[in-house]
Order: structure tokens, then sequence, then C-alpha cells
């Protein structure tokens, strides 16, 4: 007799076992990824839709140079969002915030003969802004390469203060990134576009700013 013991799982049913569990702690750590990414793309997308400016409200402070960010162009003209931007940045030339451009931005993909920064100055002269106003920066091919060139033009004319100039979606980013590259009391300015897909361009914002992130921190 043997007194009532059980003899136990199988060798066979040992391994079913163990894959289960396996399985079960699989499915509990992709889960658990899968809501970290959701809360993470979530706390970016509201705090990519938050921001206002710098300053939130009113105009910038008086400042050295503006700086108008690069977008892409349509037959070597600023697209109809890169028009957004430096109508932004010509509204505050006229108000006296800045008396001077840097446009930044190099070629864009797909055979582009002007680079973007041309393209920018090319509006800027065609409104009435003297050539000597407008320096252009037309190496940049993202917008870490933007501020960063341009803190180099700015370096060597002796200027401290800058307002950058985006849209309101680019505005956050464009801040930490003028924050992390020392710039002096950075100021952004940023327009609505009422010509781009804001939920795409948000969504997309929200991969670059990680991107950005991970590049900061690491």
């Amino acid at each position: 007799m043997t007194g009532g013991r059980n003899p136990g799982p199988s060798a066979a049913e040992s391994v079913v076992l163990l894959r289960r569990r396996r399985l079960r702690a699989a499915a509990y750590i992709v889960s658990a990824g899968v809501l970290a990414l959701f809360l993470w793309c979530g706390s970016l997308f509201v705090v990519i839709g938050r921001f206002g400016g710098e300053p939130a409200k009113g105009l910038p402070a008086q400042s050295d140079v503006g700086i108008v960010l690069g977008a892409s162009l349509w037959d070597n003209k600023p697209s109809p969002g890169l028009q957004e931007r430096l109508d932004q940045a010509l509204s505050l030339y006229k108000a006296n915030v800045f008396s001077r451009f840097i446009v930044t931005g190099g070629l864009d993909a797909g055979g582009a003969v002007l680079t973007e920064a041309e393209g920018m100055r090319d509006y800027l002269l065609q409104r009435g802004v003297p050539a000597p106003a407008i320096f252009i920066e037309p190496e940049a091919t993202s917008t870490y390469e933007n501020l960063k060139f341009s803190k180099a033009i700015m370096q060597a004319n002796g200027w401290h203060t800058a307002v950058i100039v985006t849209h309101q979606y680019h505005g956050s980013r464009s801040l930490d990134i003028a924050e992390a590259l020392d710039y002096e009391r950075p100021q952004v300015s940023v327009t609505d576009s009422k010509v781009m897909n804001m939920a795409y361009h948000r969504t997309r914002e929200v991969l670059a700013y990680t991107k950005w992130l991970l590049q900061k921190w690491l």
C-alpha cells in the first residue's frame, strides 16, 4: 500500500507547468511595458499640448536676435507651415522684440536646391527685412543642431539673448534643448497652425521628444 501518498506530477506535467508559469510571467512583463509606454506617451502628449510659450503671455522681452527654426520648403519656397513661423517672427520684429534674425535649416531630402535657411531668408527679404538683418545657418538637420549652430553665430557676434520662434507643438522641446545648450534666459514664441495636421505632428513630436530626452540623459 502507498498510504494515499500523492506521487506528484510527472516529468512531462512539470514541463508543462513550468512553461505556463513562464508564459504568465512574460505576459505580465509585456502588459507592464505596454502600460508604462502608454503612460509615458500620454504624459508627454500633455506636456506638448499645454506649452504656451516662454513667457506664456504677452510679448517676449527684448532680445538680441530672433531664431526661426526651419521646416520644409515647397518648390524652394517656405511651405505654408514654415510661413506661419516666419510670419510669427515678423510680427515680433515689427514689435521691436528683436532687430535681427537667424534663420536655420539645411537642405531637405529629395533634391532641394535651396537650404531651408536660404528659402526663409528670401521670404523675409520679400517682406521688407533688410539683408544685413538676416543671418543664415544652412547646415542644421535637427532641432538640436538648429539651436547649437545658431548659438555659435550668436557667440561669434557677441549676442547673448534670443527668442526662438516655432510652432506650439514644437515649443516645449525647443525650450528644453535651448536650456540644455545653456542659452541665456531662453524665450520661445509659438504660433498655432491653421494648415498642418496637428494630430500627426503632435504624435510625431512625442517620438522626437522621447528621442531627445534619451539623448540628453545618456
